[in-house]
């Protein structure tokens, strides 16, 4: 083993490495280790191929630095006959040190079933009729089998599928499989409050499947783990934990039309708000269960005109989201807020629904030329009487009770007004020059 350090202290986050598996080479391992290190990551979630294994080396390396490694498997529900070749590919993982593999994904989608298949009755358990012996395989080879991610929501409701299938493990005898099985999820934040949907359905008990009243909140979001974990108590009486298996903000998600999509400056608070969730450094929202062993955000990296680019932390051209830097002067400072976060991670209450609540936001034109210097010197004295959270993301704003919008429908769209009064906000708007937003800024210091 080279120079490079390793893991002192274990966190619960990492990440999903490549949505491929065309990266497992020594020069792979070689130029990532550093970075996961730097990024305090003590979990790597691999796309593990059916008919080859992910090289010894590369999972070996990734071991000593003090990085578990999660082995994703997204095995067909229409092939059989792997039986054999799994098994070898488990016997190989367990004796590297490998511990949890996840097998299949998204079983509760119909492009994942042959059409014939997904119309017949009884899908869970024919799902099951698939998925037990495979697990049970893992499980005598020395694995902890992981119970696929399935598509929050989906075209079979998510949690009501997680329930019918632990259910059928219970009922079917695998009680051994049961005790060791760990759950998984997609987490995705979307444009929500990292705290949409805490407490799962003790918290929210009128949210049914694909129908969530409002003022009520549901599964989809970062708090998906919530509602999972009480599935699981309510099908078999016992609790499991729970890996993300990749989670986190993703740009241009919109999920709650109401709010604006996400931006770059709103992907860089969630997620660097949910690393401290998971470092149980944050005290703005509800704590996440000790049973969720890791979360892993979505995505390391990823290849040129790949689909999943966009939401690459790391580029191919070696440019960088800025959300890297952030988790790096986190991780160097030992998770004190980093300097340059300030703006960013507002200082927030939680309100009785247990969502986040900015007080004020002043919401400023994000132009292509960067920050104009007349609105920074009009807003100047409001920002010393007020001392509001000053960004640029729209995002960041849907969570505050009152925004102060600074430009008119030229600089600011009026959808973005729409989805700041439809989340809730109360929106005083400011337009005009310099001189007249000085103005209009000056008589509301006034009041």
């Amino acid at each position: 083993m080279d120079a490079i350090s390793t893991n002192q202290q274990k966190t619960r986050y990492g990440f999903y490495y490549y949505p491929d598996t065309l990266h497992y080479s020594e020069n792979n391992i070689h130029a990532w280790l550093p970075e996961l290190i730097s990024l305090g990551a003590s979990w790597l979630t691999l796309l593990a191929p059916v008919d080859r294994a992910v090289p010894e080396l590369f999972i070996r390396r990734i071991i000593e630095a003090g990085i578990q490694p999660i082995l994703h498997m997204p095995l067909s529900t229409h092939k059989s006959g792997l039986s054999e070749e799994l098994n070898l590919l488990f016997n190989a993982y367990a004796h590297w040190g490998v511990k949890y593999i996840t097998l299949f994904d998204r079983p509760n989608l119909l492009n994942n079933w042959l059409p014939s298949q997904w119309a017949k009755n009884n899908l869970v358990d024919r799902f099951l009729d698939i998925f037990i012996p495979i697990a049970e395989d893992a499980r005598m080879a020395g694995l902890i089998p992981v119970f696929p991610p399935l598509e929050p929501g989906g075209d079979y409701w998510d949690t009501a599928f997680l329930y019918a299938a632990l259910q059928g493990i219970q009922r079917r005898g695998h009680t051994e499989l049961l005790d060791l099985l760990v759950l998984s999820a997609y987490a995705w934040s979307g444009n929500r409050s990292p705290n949409w949907g805490a407490g799962g359905p003790e918290r929210w008990p009128q949210t049914r499947p694909y129908l969530t009243p409002q003022n009520s909140e549901d599964q989809l979001g970062f708090r998906i783990f919530d509602w999972y974990l009480a599935t699981c108590e309510a099908a078999t009486g016992i609790s499991r934990p729970i890996i993300l298996l990749a989670a986190g903000s993703l740009i241009g998600n919109q999920l709650d039309i109401r709010s604006p999509e996400v931006d770059i400056h709103a992907h860089t608070w969630q997620n660097m708000t949910i690393v401290k969730l998971m470092s149980e450094h944050s005290q703005e929202y509800d704590p996440v269960s000790s049973q969720v062993i890791s979360c892993n955000f979505w995505v390391l990296s990823a290849t040129e005109g790949d689909n999943e680019i966009n939401n690459a932390w790391y580029k191919p051209d070696t440019s960088q989201l800025p959300i890297v830097s952030q988790i790096k002067e986190w991780v160097a400072n030992g998770g004190t807020n980093p300097a340059s976060s300030k703006k960013s991670i507002p200082s927030s209450k939680l309100n009785i629904n247990g969502s986040l609540t900015i007080s004020h936001y002043l919401l400023l034109p994000n132009y292509e030329w960067g920050t104009s210097d007349m609105h920074l010197e009009a807003i100047r004295p409001f920002i010393k009487k007020y001392q509001p959270t000053i960004g640029f993301s729209p995002v960041e704003a849907s969570h505050a009770k009152r925004v102060t919008v600074i430009g008119g429908n030229t600089s600011v769209p009026e959808s973005i007004i729409d989805g700041l009064l439809a989340a809730g906000c109360i929106v005083e708007q400011i337009s005009g020059d310099g001189m007249n937003i000085a103005s209009q800024m000056a008589s509301h210091n006034s009041k």
